[in-house]
């Protein structure tokens, strides 16, 4: 039994993220290697800008957003952060996200889905993985970044990976499994 959160960062109005989190759970489900996946939704989820009075390491949350949003991580085996690329870095939404919480982060593996321009967001995926390793994540190598994103969203909004795309989407669930496991004695004992 293993669940998988697939994180939209991008929280801004005309944002693709929804998009290709949507295709990414599919690609999931078809993978198999995950008994249940969720799409987290930042937008949704709405988070002021940090609010805790307490340092996210001792879990004395003073809010009930704190509280929801601690659960919903503590849930999670693993994730996929879908992320866009704002002036060179990861947007601020995801990384207050992150911040609000410790604990919970812990020994879990992480696989980036970037999008932007030329780049792919490739350097706001190169970015996290500093913040991440600090809360004891791994982030898995393969990765899949989608080089002008606009041009695979159809006219549904929906998007239309290429063979590249999917190729990648596999090699990072596979190792996301692989990671899962390997890190689910570390999670137990943390827990305990």
């Amino acid at each position: 039994m293993s669940k998988l959160e697939i994180i939209v960062a991008s929280t801004r109005p005309g944002r693709v993220g929804p998009s290709v989190a949507e295709w990414i759970e599919k690609e999931a489900a078809e993978h198999g290697g995950f008994t249940e996946t969720e799409v987290v939704d930042l937008a949704e989820v709405n988070l002021p800008f940090m609010n805790e009075p307490h340092h996210p390491r001792l879990g004395r949350y003073t809010h009930q957003h704190t509280l929801d949003w601690s659960a919903k991580i503590s849930e999670a085996d693993a994730f996929v952060f879908v992320m866009p690329e704002y002036n060179f870095g990861y947007n601020a939404e995801l990384k207050n996200a992150i911040d609000y919480l410790h604990n919970e982060w812990q020994y879990k593996p992480v696989g980036m889905v970037s999008y932007g321009g030329v780049s792919a967001g490739t350097r706001a995926a190169q970015m996290i993985k500093q913040v991440v390793t600090t809360l004891k994540m791994t982030p898995v190598f393969e990765a899949v970044s989608i080089p002008f994103v606009n041009q695979f969203i159809d006219e549904d909004k929906r998007l239309v990976p290429n063979d590249i795309m999917r190729g990648a989407a596999d090699a990072m669930l596979d190792e996301l499994v692989r990671m899962t496991e390997a890190l689910r004695p570390l999670r137990e004992s943390a827990a305990s």
